[in-house]
């Protein structure tokens, strides 16, 4: 899934951060507390690192939820409209980005290459965007518990053992 980096990677931030309130992953952008705070400091593997692992997250959820229907018109509207996305990334993110930028707002599906799946085609965009968004970031949550969170406790451990 990974894509060549030919240019800076810039911040998935979007400026609501949480985990300077003490969220564990950021409601905003889903990286990790400490990925939000490392992020200056990350090389560029390092930061792609990061960006794959939401994308692969993303594309999990969307994958039975979205069908993409014409990827070049999505790609052709979304640099006509000045929406960011990363164009090396899977479309379904493209779609994501798509989202975000909007929140689902004045957003016919059809009109942009992609289509819900039979069963969402009755739900809102809007509120289809707000589930997608509760949906990843409980997947990034249960991530960093699964994955993260051991290896934090481990060094603390040891940390607190090397200081006694």
């Amino acid at each position: 899934m990974g894509f060549r980096v030919t240019k800076p990677i810039v911040t998935p931030c979007i400026g609501i951060c949480s985990s300077s309130m003490g969220d564990d992953v950021c409601r905003g952008c889903h990286r990790f507390a400490h990925e939000v705070v490392n992020w200056n400091g990350y090389p560029e593997e390092q930061r792609v690192v990061v960006f794959e692992r939401l994308d692969s997250l993303l594309i999990q959820i969307l994958v039975n939820k979205i069908q993409l229907v014409d990827i070049d018109l999505l790609s052709e509207k979304l640099t006509a409209t000045n929406i960011a996305f990363r164009q090396h990334s899977d479309p379904h993110c493209w779609v994501y980005a798509l989202l975000k930028k909007t929140c689902g707002e004045g957003i016919d599906p059809g009109d942009w290459g992609f289509l819900l799946c039979f069963d969402y085609a009755d739900i809102a965009l809007p509120r289809f965007y707000e589930e997608l968004e509760d949906e990843l970031y409980q997947l990034s949550q249960a991530h960093y518990q699964r994955y993260v969170a051991p290896g934090i406790v481990a060094e603390n451990k040891y940390s607190s053992s090397k200081n006694n």
